[in-house]
């Protein structure tokens, strides 16, 4: 059979559930496949050159990972954009509310849906980000002990981000949302293996990766610990003492630090991960990821593989190149 036209040493690929669908990412292209209240798949191929590729230097450590943070929140709103104007286009087209449209059920606009994608943001920045400093700053009096009040801050981030997870986990749509994150790990990992792309093979893989963006969100948690300590305590050093509102301003802008690290963090633990170490690294996000997947369906998965081989240019009659450095999920 012949290989993949993109068949690169170090193919990258890299997804993310959509509503109602997968989007995926590989070298020049981001694909996504939505399956369509009428049954179809609906894809959306959209080439695609980072901006890293086109300045070398945003190629550095912890640059490149800053920089594709921002890159997958773009492309991550316009594919969900997409997803919700294809199940609102077969509602007109077919007569009916879609049948198994998850939270494009409602019917809203792109505008709308993009308005909702910039408060959530705003609001996740309140919670996840201001909230735990503001309850270490209240309700103890540790503002003065750099590493004891991120310790606090920290827990109590981890606690609300666990919450919140475990909450939405309990609505019906959000299932079905995670059940298609399980069918983008399923496909990505038969790709790396340089398996079957059909969905029966497929189907056989486990629904954990260790690159996954959920676990890549808790690195960031605990590494927030360490550095917000270490700013705080040259910001005492220089300053004399800190407030919190000298901590929201510093921790912000820290943040694309603590990204950029975070990635290259994730993407160590993932090429250790046969090793000891690698999977101490990786244990705690596959962990997680047991909350945020779910096994797929056949018809689920089939959406994966299709965003999958529309990504990697793949026709029916090719298979995968193998692949050594896939991109965080």
């Amino acid at each position: 059979m012949k290989k993949s036209p993109i068949s690169a040493p170090f193919m990258q690929v890299g997804g993310q559930a959509v509503l109602e669908g997968v989007m995926m990412r590989a070298p020049g292209m981001v694909s996504t496949a939505v399956r369509s209240s009428d049954g179809t798949i609906v894809v959306r191929n959209d080439p695609y050159v980072s901006l890293s590729e086109r300045v070398p230097v945003l190629k550095l450590p912890i640059l490149r990972g800053a920089v594709g943070l921002v890159e997958m929140l773009v492309i991550g709103v316009r594919t969900l954009n997409f997803s919700a104007e294809v199940a609102l286009e077969t509602q007109k087209r077919v007569g009916h509310s879609p049948k198994h449209n998850g939270l494009a059920a409602e019917g809203r606009s792109t505008w709308s849906l993009a308005l909702t994608v910039v408060v959530g943001l705003a609001a996740g920045i309140g919670l996840f980000f201001a909230l735990p400093l503001l309850v270490a700053t209240s309700l103890f009096s540790v503002e003065q002990e750099p590493l004891l009040f991120n310790l606090i801050a920290g827990a109590v981030r981890v606690l609300l981000f666990l919450g919140y997870l475990g909450g939405i986990s309990l609505l019906k749509d959000i299932q079905r949302l995670f059940a298609y994150h399980g069918a983008e790990h399923k496909s990505i990992a038969a790709f790396e293996r340089g398996g079957d792309l059909r969905v029966e093979a497929a189907m056989g893989e486990s629904r954990f990766h260790p690159r996954c963006g959920t676990s890549f969100l808790l690195i960031v948690m605990l590494l927030a610990i360490l550095l917000f300590a270490m700013l705080d305590t040259i910001l005492m050093l220089w300053l004399g003492q800190l407030t919190l509102p000298v901590r929201l301003v510093s921790h912000f802008l820290l943040l694309p630090a603590i990204g950029g690290i975070s990635y290259e963090m994730l993407k160590l633990s993932a090429r250790w991960s046969q090793s000891l170490l690698g999977r101490l690294l990786v244990a705690p996000g596959l962990w997680l990821q047991r909350i945020t997947t779910r096994e797929p369906a056949a018809d689920q998965l089939e959406v994966a593989l299709v965003a999958l081989k529309n990504a990697c240019r793949i026709t029916e009659d090719q298979e995968p190149a193998p692949t050594l450095e896939p991109a965080k999920n």
